[in-house]
């Protein structure tokens, strides 16, 4: 997918209620997963044991729910650009549910919907998102997050 530009904060006002853009593929290999169960402290054999986790319930190691979330600010910043933007801030979560299991090697994306986008101080913007993370080939999305962002001019 291509980046979805926007001059200013005042243009992408116009996208709320409206799906912004959808994200490329990204692949969740092991090692990542055990990059994130390492910096986490989350070394559950459901995430980084193979061999157990083939006997398990999902079949193979899957990712942390948190990993993927955390990718959401990749995600964004590889599919939206504010040109006017000189700083953007998370400034946090309404909701998140992990719906579905990634399993090692899956192909996520991410698909943004502008919720609201309100004046704050500063020359800034608070925006809603609506964020469905989707794993390739499955109808269920693997997580589903309400983010609250700051961007200021």
């Amino acid at each position: 997918m291509a980046v979805r530009e926007f001059e200013s904060l005042a243009h992408i006002r116009s996208c709320v209620g409206q799906e912004v853009a959808i994200s490329d593929w990204e692949t969740i290999t092991q090692d990542r997963i055990d990059k994130f169960a390492d910096a986490t402290g989350d070394h559950q054999w459901i995430h980084i044991d193979a061999s157990r986790a083939a006997q398990g319930p999902f079949g193979s190691t899957i990712a942390h729910g948190f990993l993927t979330l955390s990718l959401l600010p990749m995600f964004f910043q590889r599919t939206i650009l504010m040109r006017d933007v000189k700083m953007g801030v998370n400034y946090g979560l309404n909701r998140v549910r992990f719906t579905s299991p990634v399993p090692v090697g899956s192909e996520l994306r991410a698909r943004f919907k502008l919720v609201s986008c309100e004046d704050i101080a500063d020359n800034g913007a608070q925006m809603v998102w609506e964020v469905t993370f989707e794993r390739k080939g499955s109808e269920r999305p693997v997580c589903v997050a309400e983010s609250i962002s700051r961007r200021y001019a």
